[in-house]
């Protein structure tokens, strides 16, 4: 399984917690968009623990099953897609979080979140489901 971890996801890993550890550990690859690095980083800035947050982040990223994914002309255009969906049906969702759900779709995975409003984005597969 492919899967895609969202902001809330990482940090339920981080707690340590058990369902987000056994599914990482299940999974063939774990990609990690750059926009919720972005998320983390401001997060992170300023707090006491910002040195030991970015040090955990950066050992997982280098895992050889995490993949990191940047924002490409492709990405751009599922983005595009997905906005004007949303705004059609009058369910706007974060653009950050717009994003990421472009990431998913595109890579073909299944996006690891506690945030409902994704359920609104066609054709996304969420966990939980």
């Amino acid at each position: 399984m492919k899967i895609l971890l969202d902001t809330n996801a990482w940090s339920r890993f981080a707690r340590g917690d058990k369902v987000v550890l056994d599914l990482l550990g299940d999974a063939e690859v774990v990609f990690v968009s750059v926009i919720m690095l972005g998320e983390l980083y401001a997060g992170f800035r300023g707090g006491q623990r910002e040195r030991a947050n970015r040090d955990a982040l950066r050992l997982f990223v280098e895992r050889p099953t995490v993949k990191l994914l940047f924002a490409t002309d492709e990405t751009a255009e599922v983005f595009g897609a997905i906005r004007h969906s949303l705004r059609a049906k009058g369910k706007p969702i974060p653009m950050n979080d717009v994003w990421i759900a472009a990431h998913a779709l595109e890579s073909g995975a299944t996006l690891v979140t506690d945030d409902a409003h994704f359920e609104h984005v066609d054709g996304l597969r969420r966990w939980p489901g």
